[in-house]
């Protein structure tokens, strides 16, 4: 990470776990510090991503997506965000906040709809140029909890079962595992502890890289 570029972080997590509770309070915390900050949501942040979380999120149900064409949508919205909005604002010096990021299609299509690993991770690779977060917070939570959460009708993807869910939360777990820049939250745990702990981490993460310019 250079000296100029901005932070990149990231909350992932199944559906109901708490993901933009938490990207609202960084983004608040951030703004009242006299940060730059920016909060962005997959799909969407661009007018082509917008238009493809109509179709991947619609409640309607009618287009009947074929995994393939599911995952290919999301990679297209994620290379509009990563091109025109996330790598712009991390030159400018701004935070980049955003719900959901490359762990998702890997849990959701990946583990869930059952499509090869390693062509997610090629399409990954190809949609964002690379681009890594500094770090992606996971909240850990069980898909009966994360689905009992949801206060509004089901979306496309809500709707596709707790089995799926379950397939999506085991995804996490693996993908998680040996990842030191992948930091695990308790989902069960309350917004406010939550907030301390992601709040300890970039504070580490600053010190981290304050020590390392000092080194240079």
């Amino acid at each position: 990470m250079s000296a100029s570029r901005g932070l990149f972080i990231v909350f992932e997590g199944l559906d109901g776990a708490g993901k933009s509770t938490q990207a609202d309070l960084l983004l608040a915390e951030l703004r009242r510090a006299g940060q730059a900050a920016l909060l962005l949501r997959e799909p969407g942040g661009t007018p082509l991503g917008d238009r493809l979380r109509e179709i991947l999120l619609g409640r309607d149900g009618a287009l009947g997506l074929e995994p393939l064409s599911e995952l290919l949508l999301y990679e297209a919205s994620r290379c509009q965000l990563v091109r025109q909005v996330i790598r712009p604002a991390l030159a400018r010096g701004q935070t980049v906040i955003s719900g959901r990021y490359v762990l998702s299609s890997l849990a959701y299509q990946g583990y869930g709809r059952g499509l090869a690993l390693e062509l997610i991770e090629r399409l990954n690779r190809e949609a964002t140029g690379g681009l890594e977060p500094e770090l992606t917070f996971w909240i850990d939570l069980a898909p009966e909890v994360g689905l009992a959460r949801l206060r509004t009708a089901p979306d496309r993807m809500e709707r596709s079962g707790l089995d799926f869910y379950r397939r999506v939360a085991a995804g996490y777990r693996e993908l998680a595992q040996g990842q030191a820049q992948i930091i695990r939250l308790d989902g069960e745990r309350s917004q406010n502890e939550l907030a301390r702990q992601v709040a300890a981490q970039l504070r580490r993460l600053s010190r981290r890289a304050n020590g390392d310019k000092a080194r240079s």
